[in-house]
């Protein structure tokens, strides 16, 4: 039985929402404390939905930040997370493990595709990303390749917010505060079909150029210079951004040709959010190293890890020879522990199978809101979608910079929280509004979600 929450008057900040205003710096926020609309308190969650406060039920679309795969308020995760804190709650892996982490480290190992073998835990993506990067320029200084230290990405993509993942990071908005960053990060063109109509008769031919962007920069920098390229499967930054036909097969051969270690950053993509352990087994390439987090507990616990092939691994094997790097709190035994019963929950209720059988279905409920004139593209790929908004439907123009303040962040996203919805509008790339359920949802959440939007972007029309 739920206890009753008292509400606040309509308007009154309660006192979370006080004292987070005063004490709580909250992340990727605008900390100006705004009287007027108090900071929103999520009070508990159960399935593919979350209360506030104020007793509001909210369809939460977007499983927290693309986390909470098998839904919020699994009472079996939680036993596990306490048996496993009372037995052992903590010890680090630096030098030593656990059962737990152990057993983790070989079922993913077991999961991943080819021979990705070997398990570097962390506790998020970004430090994922960060060991990533670490370990390939050891990997080339230990193979006798010291001057390949540089890492090529894709504009506008997100790989995390530590110095080296955002030098890895395509956004330069988010990067000018913190500079200079670690040197050494590339660009090359992304993977955005809509915005390359001249392509939009043979995608494939879309992916050959988008892929052989990726060996020019190689050749301009010098083969002897790139240590890695990092590149999502669906790319999430500029909104669900799927690869073309043979793109991936394509950067695999470049790769390999010039001796540059592929990593797939499947910190949103893994765990399921595409039908598949990882997505890259999905678009049909095997990375030398992958990143991943969020799903790997579906958020009921910290952690994340870079899992590496034997290639990699192997002059890190070598008499003396030492990685050094780690994080204190990086696969803790709580985490391993919960992540090991999410994938077994996940197996049981055949999550994967589900988004396979459902994605088509979740996409074409929502290009139903082509209909609309706020609506230019609809895209995405299992759970993970994107509907891009534009002001000129014919010439697909985008919002100048006051349009973009107050859809994106002025009106859109507590529009659509009071409407029932919470999921992600973003303007990193063009504005889009991001939706990646819970893999628990069917069609009905998807027509929820769908009704929701339209209702609020026929209204954000009018702001244009």
């Amino acid at each position: 039985m739920t206890t009753a929450i008292e509400q606040p008057p309509a308007g009154v900040p309660d006192a979370t929402a006080a004292r987070a205003a005063d004490h709580l710096w909250m992340h990727f926020a605008r900390q100006g404390r705004h009287p007027e609309t108090p900071i929103p308190v999520i009070t508990r969650g159960e399935g593919a939905y979350l209360w506030d406060n104020r007793g509001r039920k909210v369809l939460d679309g977007l499983s927290g930040l693309f986390v909470v795969q098998v839904g919020h308020g699994r009472r079996e995760l939680a036993e596990v997370a306490a048996k496993q804190a009372a037995e052992l709650a903590y010890f680090p892996v630096w030098g030593y493990t656990t059962p737990v982490q152990a057993e983790l480290a070989e079922r993913l190992a077991d999961l991943a595709p080819g021979e990705l073998n070997r398990v570097f835990f962390t506790t998020g993506g970004g430090e994922a990303v960060e060991s990533a990067w670490k370990a390939a320029k050891q990997y080339f200084k230990l193979i006798g390749k010291p001057g390949k230290t540089k890492v090529i990405s894709r504009a506008v993509a997100y790989h995390g917010t530590p110095h080296g993942a955002l030098a890895i990071t395509g956004l330069p908005a988010m990067k000018k505060d913190f500079e200079p960053l670690a040197p050494g990060g590339l660009r090359v063109p992304n993977t955005n079909l809509y915005r390359h109509p001249e392509f939009a008769e043979d995608p494939k031919a879309f992916g050959r150029w988008a892929a052989d962007r990726i060996e020019e920069a190689i050749l301009f920098e010098g083969a002897d210079t790139v240590a890695a390229v990092f590149l999502e499967p669906v790319q999430n930054s500029g909104g669900c951004l799927t690869p073309p036909p043979g793109y991936f097969e394509r950067v695999r051969e470049i790769c390999d040709r010039h001796d540059v270690l592929l990593v797939s950053d499947e910190v949103i993509c893994a765990f399921g959010r595409h039908g598949t352990t990882f997505a890259c087994a999905k678009f049909g390439y095997t990375p030398d190293l992958i990143t991943c987090a969020k799903g790997m507990s579906s958020g009921y616990g910290a952690i994340g890890a870079m899992i590496a092939s034997e290639q990699v691994i192997e002059p890190f094997l070598r008499p003396g020879v030492a990685f050094a790097h780690g994080y204190t709190f990086g696969g803790h035994p709580v985490a391993a522990a919960v992540s090991l019963a999410n994938l077994d929950l996940m197996e049981r209720e055949g999550l994967h199978r589900r988004v396979l059988d459902h994605e088509a279905a979740l996409g074409a409920t929502l290009r139903r809101l082509l209909d609309l004139p706020i609506v230019g593209d609809v895209r995405g790929d299992g759970y993970f979608w994107a509907v891009e908004l534009v002001k000129d439907k014919a010439s697909r123009q985008t919002f100048d910079a006051a349009e973009r303040e107050r859809l994106v962040r002025g009106f859109l996203p507590g529009a659509l929280f009071e409407a029932g919805l919470y999921c992600r509008p973003d303007d990193r790339g063009d504005v889009v509004v991001q939706v990646a359920p819970p893999l628990i949802c069917g069609q009905a959440e998807f027509d929820q979600m769908e009704q929701i939007l339209r209702h609020t972007l026929t209204e954000a029309q009018g702001l244009i």
